[in-house]
């Protein structure tokens, strides 16, 4: 009699236990549906803010969507999306969060004031459309107030920039054969345009198919290593340079123009 109790006490626990897990189970079920759903709505609306030119509140709701998104092709999608609104953001005239408005003053142009906020002035020229450097007295311009650095990574061939420990853009690039880029905290200390290339003593100039360094040069202080463009794009994603970072040549025209001489370069295996 006592034995049987003692089952049945059994049985009414565990068909408890099993009534409880279905419980939950429906519940997470039910929680993950609806985050599904949240999600959706929330990149719906971003793609809505996006179109709409709102580039500042798209961001946010991408944001949003991306910390909550278990579906890794999508959050590459979104994390790719992201960064697009970045750029747009810096090149464009709109002032937010990251930039600042600044009235030209007597004696002021446009080196100048690059100089005083420590960016570029192509940075600030296309900021604000110009297309010359002439500016008066009086002028409103934008001017950002983002401090930028660079991080490469040998094993992924990729180059962060990075504003704080926030990813602004990623880029694919060329590292050094059989790991020979060098490794460290290094400073930009020079940016050429269209670099003449120094072969064995001889001068192969700009624009020529034989000029590995494309259309943009950025020193390091490591000498004969820096960031340039390429002759070779389809190299890009390998290790195949000497030990320069190369980059595509409209991305590496891109970079120049977004970071100052004295940027922070971090090398890493």
């Amino acid at each position: 009699m006592r034995n049987r109790i003692i089952v049945g006490i059994l049985v009414i626990v565990l068909a408890g236990v099993i009534v409880l897990f279905a419980k939950n189970l429906a519940f997470n079920r039910t929680i993950k549906g609806q985050l599904r759903e949240n999600a959706a709505d929330g990149l719906f609306l971003a793609e809505q803010m996006y179109k709409e030119g709102n580039w500042d509140k798209a961001k946010g709701l991408y944001e949003k969507v991306l910390f909550s998104q278990t579906d890794l092709k999508k959050a590459q999608e979104i994390k790719h999306r992201i960064e697009e609104i970045n750029l747009k953001l810096l090149f464009s005239p709109v002032i937010d969060a990251n930039s600042t408005q600044y009235v030209v003053q007597k004696g002021d142009f446009i080196v100048k004031i690059a100089q005083k906020f420590n960016t570029t002035p192509e940075l600030i020229k296309k900021a604000n459309n110009l297309t010359s450097n002439i500016i008066r007295i009086g002028e409103k311009l934008k001017v950002t107030t983002l401090t930028f650095a660079i991080l490469v990574t040998k094993s992924g061939n990729q180059l962060f920039l990075k504003t704080g420990e926030t990813l602004f853009k990623t880029y694919t690039v060329s590292t050094g054969k059989n790991n020979c880029s060098p490794v460290g905290k290094f400073k930009i200390i020079n940016k050429i345009y269209n670099p003449t290339w120094f072969k064995a003593g001889a001068a192969v100039p700009p624009n020529s198919p034989n000029n590995i360094l494309g259309t943009r040069w950025m020193g390091i202080d490591v000498a004969g290593y820096g960031i340039h463009g390429t002759t070779e794009p389809e190299m890009l994603g390998q290790q195949a340079t000497a030990g320069c970072v190369r980059m595509r040549n409209d991305e590496v025209e891109e970079l120049f123009d977004i970071v100052p001489v004295g940027t922070e370069v971090t090398i890493v295996d």
